[in-house]
C-alpha cells in the first residue's frame, strides 16, 4: 500500500472512532479536524474521499441510528430521543429525520400507524408479485416467492399500518408495465417515503429509459454527487418498488450485473425482456 494511502486510512478510521465514541456531544468539523492534526478543510476533502460521505453527513447518520433506538421504547418520548443524541431539541430531531428519513421522528415512532394499505398478490411472467398501495398510489411492490417474503417485507416497512386484503385500481395499473402499452405508465402513481438522498436518487432511475443500462457511478453523476456511489448503492439497494423504479437497470461499472433484492437471475430476466420490448417499439413490430 502506498505510504501516503496508508496515514490517511489511519486517519479516517481514528476520525469515525472518535465520531461513533462522542457523537452524543455532536462534535463540530474542526473539532475532529484537530483530532487528527489536520486543517478542517483537508479533513472534509479526505474524509469525503475515503468514507464517500461528509463528515457532517456521517455524524448525522451515527445519530439517527441512536435516535431510533430510543424512539424504538414504546415509553421513549420524542424529548428523550433528542436529549440522548446530544441534540439542542426536538426542533433539531425533527429537522435530523425529515433530512435522513424523509418523515418526522413522531412518524417513525408510529410506523405507519392509522395508513391503511391495501395489498395483493399477481402473476408476472417472472413470478408472483404482491402490490401495495394507499390512497395517494403504490407504497411497496415486491417479489413473493420461496427466497422472497413480500409480505413480511411489507409488514416491516409499515408496523403499524392496516393491511387489508383487497385488490384496488391502483394496483391494477401498476400491472402496466408488463403489457406493451408504455405510453399509460404516466397513470401510475407512487407513494413514496425516504431521505432527500435516496427519493433523488429512485427519481434519477425512473429516467433510465426502457431497455437501457447505467451504472453507480452514472446515477451518482446524474445527482450531481460522483463521489457517492456507495450512498447511491445503498439507496438503490432500500428500493422498496420493484419494477416501477427500474433499480434492476443498475449495473457494474464492470459490466456485470451484480446484486438484486429479489435476485440476479430475476435480474437478467427482466434486463433481456424489457431490451426485447424495446426493440419491438423501436421498429414498430407489433
Amino acid at each position: 500500500m502506498n505510504t501516503n494511502k496508508s496515514i490517511n486510512y489511519y486517519r479516517i478510521a481514528e476520525a469515525i472512532d472518535y465520531i461513533q465514541l462522542n457523537f452524543k456531544e455532536q462534535p463540530k468539523l474542526k473539532q475532529v479536524a484537530d483530532k487528527i492534526n489536520l486543517s478542517p478543510h483537508h479533513f472534509q476533502r479526505l474524509f469525503t474521499d475515503w468514507a464517500g460521505v461528509s463528515p457532517k453527513k456521517f455524524l448525522q447518520y451515527i445519530s439517527i441510528q441512536h435516535a431510533k433506538k430510543i424512539l424504538d421504547n414504546s415509553q421513549s418520548t420524542l424529548f428523550d430521543a433528542a436529549f440522548e443524541t446530544g441534540l439542542s431539541g426536538t426542533g433539531r430531531l425533527h429537522d435530523l429525520f425529515m433530512k435522513i428519513e424523509g418523515m418526522t421522528p413522531g412518524e417513525y415512532k408510529n410506523k405507519g400507524e392509522n395508513l391503511s394499505i391495501n395489498y395483493s398478490y399477481f402473476d408476472t411472467i417472472f413470478g408472483r408479485i404482491l402490490i401495495a398501495s394507499t390512497y395517494k398510489g403504490i407504497c411497496y411492490m415486491g417479489f413473493s416467492d420461496k427466497n422472497n417474503d413480500a409480505f413480511s417485507e411489507l409488514k416491516g416497512r409499515f408496523q403499524k399500518a392496516t393491511l387489508i386484503h383487497q385488490t384496488d385500481e391502483i394496483q391494477k395499473n401498476a400491472m402496466i408495465i408488463y403489457t406493451r402499452d408504455w405510453s399509460k405508465m404516466k397513470q401510475i402513481k407512487l407513494h413514496l417515503k425516504g431521505s432527500e438522498f435516496q427519493l433523488k436518487v429512485w427519481e434519477t432511475l425512473l429516467r433510465v429509459p426502457l431497455g437501457n443500462l447505467a451504472t453507480y457511478g452514472d446515477i451518482a453523476k446524474e445527482i450531481n454527487n460522483p463521489k457517492a456511489v456507495r450512498a447511491v448503492g445503498t439507496a438503490i439497494g432500500r428500493n422498496p418498488v420493484a419494477c416501477l423504479i427500474p433499480c434492476h437497470r443498475i449495473i457494474q461499472s464492470s459490466g456485470f450485473f451484480g446484486g438484486y433484492m429479489w435476485g440476479t437471475t430475476r435480474k437478467s430476466a427482466i434486463i433481456g425482456w424489457e431490451a426485447s420490448k424495446s426493440n419491438i417499439q423501436n421498429t414498430g413490430v407489433k
